[in-house]
């Protein structure tokens, strides 16, 4: 695929104390639990493809639907039954204190009105742009508004490694990464300028063309555009804590945490991120309260996730589940924010949080 040159260089990463940065990270180690929300063109197949139920939203690169089959969802996505102010109030009465959304999976469809493409929402039957609504509907449940953006692209031309499934029917010949990665930089400045997300939560890192000196980039291009802005460890290419700013832990709640570290466990509430309609293997109420406890007790952040529908509802049983966790957080949310880890190494009956002063 070639050897990608660099993209050109931003300024430096802006300096700051810790004192500056405590102050920058203070309400989000606070909030102690988030709302996760995969949502895109991968909600109109719902999971299946020739007779197999278990895809999600890596369904194009799983199944090795050819890129002009996958377009066609577009003029089928139409989610008229989206209602931005029920999303948020479900999250908020959930005890939810920020949402994540994802602006563009790795299929690069993207989920708000971007300048620099036409494969997005508003060319749907649709027309609209979730976000907008989004991000006004969160904040005013008294939410921070946050947005997850993939770094991997299986649809701009530019983008490698290609798959090598889609050798001949999408191969590289002529495709530029740098060209790739300044529309990637064009569309995060616009999506922090549009939408004023607190958190920038960046994903599909890892291929071999994410080379660390282009995280460092888009990590200092991100903090420049907003310097109060946060942003995770998957921006480079290593995953590690120093270039961003909290680590995540994926499906998984570190044994002990992570002492020193401000660190975020993101779980599915079933088995897929995106919607899967034969999916019902649901984790019960009562384990993902103790999970959110077990975290808290370990001085992290918890991101449960939902995969909506394409008509642009959550599925009942999240919705269930939302209510279930927030009945729990009504009466004991004080033992959950603003709070960190337990002084005390194991307890045989259970968690304990800090609170400031006790």
């Amino acid at each position: 695929n070639g050897v990608p040159q660099q993209a050109p260089p931003t300024p430096v990463i802006p300096h700051e104390t810790q004192a500056q940065k405590d102050a920058r990270m203070d309400w989000w180690r606070k909030s102690r639990f988030g709302l996760f929300i995969h949502w895109g063109l991968y909600a109109v197949p719902a999971g299946a493809w020739n007779g197999k139920t278990d895809y999600a939203e890596w369904i194009r690169e799983e199944a090795h639907i050819p890129v002009k089959q996958y377009e066609g969802f577009v003029q089928q996505f139409n989610p008229v039954k989206f209602d931005a102010k029920k999303w948020a109030k479900m999250a908020h009465d959930a005890g939810m204190q920020y949402l994540v959304i994802t602006s563009k999976h790795h299929d690069g469809f993207n989920m708000f009105d971007s300048k620099y493409t036409d494969f997005k929402v508003t060319n749907t039957p649709w027309h609209h742009d979730p976000m907008k609504d989004l991000s006004k509907a969160v904040r005013g449940e008294g939410m921070k508004f946050c947005l997850y953006h993939s770094i991997m692209d299986w649809h701009h031309p530019d983008y490698l490694p290609r798959r090598g499934w889609e050798v001949n029917d999408r191969p590289a010949t002529g495709a530029n990464f740098n060209r790739f990665v300044q529309y990637l930089r064009n569309d995060v400045q616009q999506i922090i300028k549009d939408y004023k997300p607190s958190v920038l939560w960046f994903d599909g890192e890892w291929e071999n063309t994410w080379k660390e000196p282009l995280g460092t980039d888009l990590y200092a291009l991100c903090r420049i555009t907003d310097p109060k802005l946060i942003i995770n460890n998957r921006v480079g290419h290593a995953r590690n804590v120093e270039l961003g700013d909290y680590s995540t832990p994926e499906q998984t709640i570190p044994a002990t945490g992570l002492p020193g570290v401000d660190w975020e466990t993101c779980m599915t509430m079933n088995d897929h991120w995106g919607y899967n309609k034969a999916d019902h293997d649901y984790k019960s109420v009562k384990t993902l309260v103790r999970d959110l406890v077990d975290i808290s007790s370990k001085g992290g952040n918890f991101l449960l996730n939902i995969g909506p529908r394409a008509d642009g509802t959550f599925p009942p049983e999240a919705e269930d589940h939302l209510k279930g966790i927030g009945a729990w957080m009504k009466v004991n949310h004080d033992s959950i924010y603003d709070t960190t880890a337990s002084r005390f190494d194991s307890l045989p009956w259970g968690r304990c949080t800090v609170r400031a002063g006790s």
